[in-house]
């Protein structure tokens, strides 16, 4: 089975259909239509400019090349997390890169050295698809997690500091706050995860099946996928605010402001 190239005049027909939703978020008056536009462009140019790249990535195949590029995608997406959450940068860049690198390595290498068995876990091939895969879910799920539980912490001190004054430890006053900040973060791909293939056809594996792999391929290498960035995701969360504890409360468990200066 070979894969079916798209021509550039096919693509330019087939981003045609984005003129659907912007003629409903200009009609509804959303303030949407100038988002979709620019960030279309923005999305066309930043793939076209990483498939160049890519390109050369894949006929170098250089374990040291593919782990810079691992830092500068941690570092991008730890700056967006940042960016999304209006958190300061000074108390949460490193511990929020830290988590995203360490997880993505720990579980990334798991994944390519013991389930797919590979000679060579730096292979281009494969290294770079999971990392990116990785990241992506690491920064959805981080986005909503910090926001959540740095928001609720900030708005119901009250809480905090009873649980602190009834002998709580710290660990104990914010399991409330991590509690719901993992709810609401994981919830979404809790649900999907229960009705994947059923109700829908995730994207893995369906680019796995248009690139000629027989369906029992495509699933197996779906269902790791969900399980890595699950764990992935969790995990560097947890590592975050850990690492971030030192700097968001003072050496008497009151809480500092994390949130940048609105201006």
């Amino acid at each position: 089975m070979t894969t079916i190239d798209i021509s550039y005049f096919s693509l330019l027909i087939g981003l045609l259909l984005l003129l659907i939703p912007i003629y409903f978020f200009a009609k509804f008056k959303t303030d949407l239509t100038k988002a979709t536009i620019v960030g279309t462009l923005r999305m066309i140019v930043q793939l076209f400019l990483i498939g160049m790249y890519l390109k050369y990535l894949f006929l170098w195949n250089n374990p040291f090349i593919n782990l810079l590029w691992v830092c500068i995608m941690v570092f991008v997406a730890s700056e967006t997390a940042l960016s999304r959450t209006q958190l300061k940068r000074k108390i949460l860049m490193l511990p929020v890169a830290i988590g995203f690198l360490a997880s993505a390595i720990l579980v990334g290498c798991y994944f390519l050295g013991i389930v797919l068995q590979l000679d060579n876990i730096f292979s281009t091939q494969y290294m770079i698809p999971i990392f990116g895969i990785l990241m992506g879910n690491m920064l959805s799920s981080n986005v909503i997690a910090l926001n959540t539980f740095y928001t609720d912490l900030m708005r119901e001190q009250q809480l905090y500091y009873y649980l602190l004054g009834n002998g709580a430890t710290r660990q104990e006053a914010i399991a409330p706050f991590i509690r719901k900040a993992i709810i609401k973060a994981f919830s979404p791909a809790i649900a999907n995860m229960a009705v994947m293939g059923l109700v829908a056809l995730p994207g893995t594996m369906i680019g796995q099946i248009l690139g000629g792999s027989s369906p029992n391929v495509a699933i197996k290498y779906q269902m790791m996928i969900i399980v890595i960035t699950v764990t992935a995701s969790i995990l560097s969360l947890m590592i975050t605010l850990w690492l971030a504890s030192s700097k968001s409360f003072d050496a008497y468990g009151r809480i500092n402001n994390v949130f940048q200066e609105k201006k």
